[in-house]
């Protein structure tokens, strides 16, 4: 299983409350583009419209400029692949106050590609600054535990 492209900020920004796997609707300019790890999943989130789970904001350059399509849009809608149970429970956990869907990576399992979703909820700036103390003081911790083994 190779990662393609990750999100690093998701546990900085939110906190995450569940994870599900999903599979996308790409072309096939894009999965060569994903493949060399090309694409952005920064600031992208995923919304239920329609009985549909879609993928917004998340760009995808194409893999070669000449041989794309003229009217080509990095950043279109891309829908996601689910079960009619979980778009709804998904839907369900959306529309409760605070919580928000959003792509954690995109890698591939076998043949296919899939993305790793998760159901967030924004921490509050005091949080993020405890995560930010937890980080640097376990980095201190691993390097003094590296240092003493020498």
């Amino acid at each position: 299983m190779t990662t393609f492209i990750r999100n690093k900020k998701i546990g900085l920004k939110y906190e995450i409350l569940e994870k599900m796997e999903a599979g996308i609707k790409l072309l096939g300019f894009e999965v060569k583009a994903l493949k060399n790890k090309r694409g952005s999943l920064d600031g992208s989130h995923i919304t239920i419209r329609g009985g549909e789970a879609i993928l917004l904001g998340t760009n995808i350059p194409p893999y070669q400029v000449n041989n794309t399509p003229q009217n080509y849009d990095p950043e279109r809608n891309r829908r996601l692949l689910l079960k009619k149970k979980e778009i709804d429970r998904m839907s369900g956990l959306e529309s409760q106050r605070g919580l928000t869907i959003v792509p954690i990576s995109m890698y591939n399992k076998g043949r296919k590609i899939k993305v790793e979703i998760a159901v967030v909820r924004g921490k509050k700036k005091y949080d993020k600054r405890e995560t930010l103390k937890k980080k640097a003081t376990q980095r201190d911790i691993d390097r003094e535990v590296k240092i003493s083994f020498r």
